[in-house]
């Protein structure tokens, strides 16, 4: 199945000069989506790991179906004052902005191997802040797999500079 198809192109959002690249066409596809999380799947089974982690929100929704379907706990990366309890938080930076990404402090217990899940790869900013916060936990980043490479933005480039393992299921050039 191509996938591409499935993706929605949206220019000039969340500001002018960004195509946005839109996954929601993609999940209201039943066949799409499930070819997806079946890609996913498959390659999470050949990363060793004992957490599933997701950038919020749009990663929430392929990690819940692999931490389901490979009985793997479920950690949230959320933004900034969405969970109750204490939190570890990393400041970085957007393509369009600043942004704060937290996880629970009992999240993640020393030397967990944490994957990490979520749409899309651009810039790196929030990939890279989400292995931060697994490494400030005690964790260790298994990997990371995103549905969409932004091949010719640098954060697929910045993970693997990191010796972060990456792999994605779709690429399409940025901006």
């Amino acid at each position: 199945m191509d996938l591409k198809k499935h993706i929605r192109s949206i220019p000039d959002y969340p500001k002018k000069g960004i195509l946005f690249r839109d996954i929601t066409t993609l999940i209201k596809n039943a066949e799409a989506f499930k070819y997806a999380n079946d890609k996913i799947i498959e390659l999470a089974k050949k990363i060793e790991f004992d957490k599933v982690a997701a950038i919020e929100s749009r990663g929430f929704v392929f990690a819940s179906t692999l931490s389901y379907q490979l009985k793997k706990p479920f950690i949230l990366l959320r933004k900034k004052n969405k969970l109750p309890a204490e939190t570890h938080s990393i400041d970085f930076e957007l393509e369009y902005g600043k942004a704060t990404i937290e996880v629970h402090k009992d999240s993640i217990q020393k030397n967990e191997k944490v994957l990490v899940i979520d749409d899309l790869i651009a810039t790196g900013g929030t990939a890279e802040a989400a292995g931060k916060l697994i490494e400030i936990s005690g964790g260790k980043v298994a990997g990371f797999i995103f549905v969409i490479n932004l091949f010719d933005l640098p954060g697929n480039n910045l993970l693997k500079s990191k010796g972060y393992y990456t792999e994605s299921l779709i690429e399409f050039p940025g901006h």
